[in-house]
């Protein structure tokens, strides 16, 4: 095995240890536990979409549990969800 190889898999066991117990994340831990780069999560934090923390003004953190939230919001519905609301609505005359 590699050395670089070695470094990889070190830093996939660091990470994963890392996002199962710590509650508070850096910009670059979040970016990584969300699989986006640095620069999409500085977007989101520059135009408040996503929650974050800035307790000095500068340094920007997150809460793992609210982001874990906010990546299952905006659920989109399968094939037979929606067909069974139609069914549903149908059912009833058009009526909720």
């Amino acid at each position: 095995m590699s050395k670089e190889e070695l470094t990889q898999i070190t830093d996939l066991v660091t990470d994963n240890t890392l996002f199962c117990t710590k509650e508070v994340l850096t910009s670059d831990e979040a970016a990584r536990y969300m699989g986006i780069s640095k620069s999409y999560l500085y977007k989101l934090t520059m135009r408040q979409q996503i929650p974050h923390y800035k307790p000095m003004g500068k340094m920007c953190y997150f809460n793992r549990a609210e982001l874990e939230n906010w990546l299952q919001n905006n659920r989109v519905a399968t094939d037979e969800e929606i067909k069974e609301r139609a069914t549903n609505y149908c059912m009833k005359g058009g009526k909720r």
